[in-house]
């Protein structure tokens, strides 16, 4: 009877086991390679209010076909290099240890839970270069403290646009894109104009929704251009921010409208015209790129999820 009882507990213990948790292993599928390459375009300071307030028919004819968030959350403190950086290290500042714009390697307060030989927190470019031995990958910025929590060794193109310039890199990002058509590419592709602008004339001012709606046009362009290229199609776009912004304040505080961001992806297998309604973090943006090039190399340390909702259909 003892015996019997025993092996009840132990079958309950196993049943509640394998029902507990964040993640069921059967409703998260094992990503196969979803992705040929991932453009990541990244704008600073897209506050929700301004994303609806702004005309950018670039931007809406691309997330047409995809899915879009207008209530992503990002990580506190609502500033610049801690979101960026948990974008691409799906990992809060807790365990990156980023906690403001003036981070730098040798200037630590908070080490980060884990880093590699150099003193770097584990990124998304790192986790494709050490998974996928062919892939290819750029990091296009205008914003000279972005580069500093990304260890460059994992970046085959590393390009400086200085006063807030951005149109020579989108050039570039295509070009690149071109040249490494057969290979698995990651291209992140950023500009602070929009955030200065909101700084500058504030939030919601007329500069600051001019600055959304011309670097749309150049998004257009840029569209456009890989669609002559023969290389839209097969490729996955998403666009992000890292806080939004308040007129009255600018950001940094923790109010819905700095905390509340834009989210997007469009690509091959992805929902079409959709709004996602799961909850969702910038912390999500490095695990799904990881999940849409298949890497089974991710760090422990990372916290982020995939939210299984944007895609299609995937057999499990």
């Amino acid at each position: 009877m003892e015996k019997h009882y025993l092996l009840l507990l132990l079958l309950g213990f196993t049943l509640i086991g394998l029902n507990w948790g964040c993640k069921n292993i059967q409703e998260i599928p094992k990503s196969e390679n979803l992705t040929k390459r991932v453009v990541a375009i990244g704008l600073d300071g897209i506050s929700v209010d301004g994303y609806n307030t702004a005309k950018h028919p670039n931007l809406d004819a691309l997330m047409a076909d995809g899915v879009l968030s207008l209530t992503t959350r990002n990580v506190m403190p609502s500033v610049t290099l801690p979101n960026w950086t948990s974008h691409l290290t799906a990992s809060g500042p807790e365990q990156h240890g980023v906690l403001g714009n003036g981070w730098e390697l040798d200037k630590v307060i908070l080490p980060a839970v884990e880093t590699d030989d150099e003193g770097y927190y584990p990124s998304i470019f790192k986790i494709l270069k050490e998974g996928i031995p062919n892939v290819k990958t750029a990091f296009y910025y205008n914003w000279a403290e972005l580069i500093n929590s990304f260890n460059p060794r994992y970046l085959d193109v590393v390009s400086f646009e200085e006063n807030d310039e951005y149109q020579k890199n989108y050039d570039k990002a295509l070009d690149f894109i071109a040249v490494n058509r057969t290979n698995p590419t990651m291209v992140f592709l950023y500009s602070v104009h929009t955030d200065h602008a909101g700084h500058n004339h504030g939030w919601m001012s007329p500069e600051y929704i001019t600055s959304i709606e011309e670097v749309d046009v150049q998004i257009g362009e840029f569209i456009n251009k890989l669609k002559k290229e023969g290389l839209y199609d097969d490729t996955h776009f998403m666009f992000f921010t890292d806080h939004g912004g308040v007129p009255e304040s600018g950001h940094g505080g923790i109010t819905p409208q700095e905390l509340e961001v834009p989210w997007a992806i469009t690509g091959p297998g992805i929902r079409k015209g959709q709004r996602l309604e799961e909850p969702n973090n910038s912390v999500n943006t490095g695990m799904t790129i990881s999940y849409l090039f298949g890497c089974n190399n991710v760090p422990l340390s990372w916290t982020g999820e995939v939210p299984m909702s944007i895609f299609e259909s995937i057999e499990k």
